[in-house]
This record gives C-alpha cells, structure tokens and sequence, in this order.
C-alpha cells in the first residue's frame, strides 16, 4: 500500500525540515558555491516528492533568514 500525497507529507515533513536546516547552515561556510552545492544536494535526494519538501523549507529559511536582515 502505497501513501497519499498528505500522508507522505506528514511522514517526511519533521525529515525534510531537518535536512533543510542541515543543508542551510552551510550557507555561511560556502558563501557563493552554496547555491551550486545545494543543488547538487538536492539532486540525490529521492523520492522526488521528498526532495521537493526540501527545496520547499529551504526556500522557507530563506525568506525567514531575509525577513530577520536589517536594511542597509
């Protein structure tokens, strides 16, 4: 028996925020290579739909990150 779409999410959702935490925190470390690494981190994640909620969180601690960043 194979999982819903919802029942996937809520299996994998606390997984997926982890890893896009994990992947996030190399931003600082990497600088401007992080963008290429994390797309190549993304690529040999699997099943798709798991990696989509990855990409998902980590577009989300983007914008959290953004929101946080004073103005210059």
């Amino acid at each position: 028996m194979t999982a819903t779409r919802g029942e996937f999410h809520q299996l994998h959702l606390e997984q997926a925020q982890a890893k896009a935490s994990q992947l996030f925190a190399q931003r600082p470390v990497l600088k401007g290579a992080w963008l290429t690494w994390v797309a190549g981190q993304l690529y040999t994640l699997s099943p798709a739909e798991y990696a989509s909620m990855v990409r998902r969180e980590l577009q989300r601690l983007q914008t959290s990150n953004e929101a946080l960043m004073p103005l210059s």
